[in-house]
């Protein structure tokens, strides 16, 4: 009798559902929303946002490919010297040398190219949200959900938003990377900007800093590491996702990938794989080691500009309020 009592209960439950009383159209109403209405209405807007990323990725693709070889890996052998020490830079010498070797250079600069236009665009949007929701709750509230929708969607879903509204080819590509790969950075801005020790931020205040100053002296240099950190992360997000645009008409290592795939062919394919691991170990290391440089500049700076400070109250006449803790 309790087993009577307990499927009755399961089906009147069941029969409450909401597929009983029909399906919703939502993948309809949105087709028909978008295709009606907003790329119809937005695509002069669209196609605004477009013209910088396809002059940027247009100008970086060509220099990259144009640029003899052997100028390539000096500079980047330098470079990695400079930034990082000996022992990257032989290795960066080492994995340019075997990419070219392998056949894939012209597919490693395109590569290249879209990581560098994604980072760039990236740093310029994701810099300034960071710094407005470390100064603003409300700002910070506000982009939090954004933030926490952005990092959740897959990499995959992000396609074909980007392809209705966009189109295929390696411009709506370096869009999709930049949406994806943008949140880490906006959040270690923010949090790198919140570290920073607020007796600092105070006694600058006390000595007549304006916020400006007091953003470019204390808390930015201060602040650089964990802004570098997602820098990296950012940059890795992106390397990521350049190779998934190859679905989308984006050429590069990500398209050898997905032709080797395609084809069947697994040396091909491994090729690919390979020239795209190299290359997120090479930007990888470089951007870690600029971000500890990064901590020491910071550093330096923050206490320059304290003692510049302290010097100008001491002129002023007024009593120290104890900078040197930075």
């Amino acid at each position: 009798m309790a087993s009577d009592g307990l499927s009755r209960i399961l089906q009147a439950a069941d029969y409450l559902r909401p597929s009983h009383f029909g399906q919703l159209p939502l993948d309809t109403w949105i087709e028909s929303a978008v295709k009606t209405w907003l790329v119809p209405v937005f695509r002069p807007f669209f196609r605004t946002l477009q013209w910088p990323i396809e002059q940027v990725l247009g100008g970086l693709q060509s220099l990259f490919v144009s640029v003899p070889f052997i100028i390539v890996l000096v500079l980047a052998g330098l470079g990695a010297w400079r930034a990082a020490g000996r022992g990257i830079a032989v290795f960066t010498i080492l994995s340019l040398f075997l990419l070219d070797w392998i056949g894939v250079w012209k597919e490693t600069m395109v590569t290249l190219a879209m990581i560098v236009t994604s980072v760039v665009f990236c740093v310029v949007l994701g810099v300034p949200l960071g710094i407005a929701a470390a100064r603003s709750e409300r700002t910070a509230a506000v982009l939090r959900p954004i933030l926490d929708i952005m990092q959740t969607i897959p990499s995959f879903v992000y396609l074909v938003p980007i392809v209705m509204l966009f189109g295929v080819g390696m411009v709506p590509a370096v869009i999709a990377t930049i949406i994806f790969a943008l949140p880490p950075l906006i959040r270690l801005t923010n949090l790198g900007i919140r570290q920073v020790q607020g007796d600092l931020v105070e006694a600058g205040q006390a000595f007549g800093s304006t916020p400006r100053q007091i953003l470019w002296e204390i808390q930015l240099p201060l602040a650089l590491r964990t802004i570098m950190a997602g820098v990296n992360q950012t940059l890795m997000l992106a390397l990521s996702m350049v190779v998934i645009g190859a679905l989308i008409g984006a050429g590069g290592l990500g398209l050898t990938v997905y032709t080797g795939l395609g084809r069947l062919n697994v040396g091909y394919a491994a090729v690919g794989g390979l020239g795209i691991v190299l290359m997120a170990i090479i930007l990888d290391r470089v951007t870690q080691a600029l971000g500890e440089k990064g901590l020491v500049g910071g550093r330096r700076k923050a206490r320059a500009s304290a003692g510049a400070q302290r010097q100008d109250s001491a002129a002023a006449g007024k009593p120290d309020a104890g900078l040197e803790s930075a």
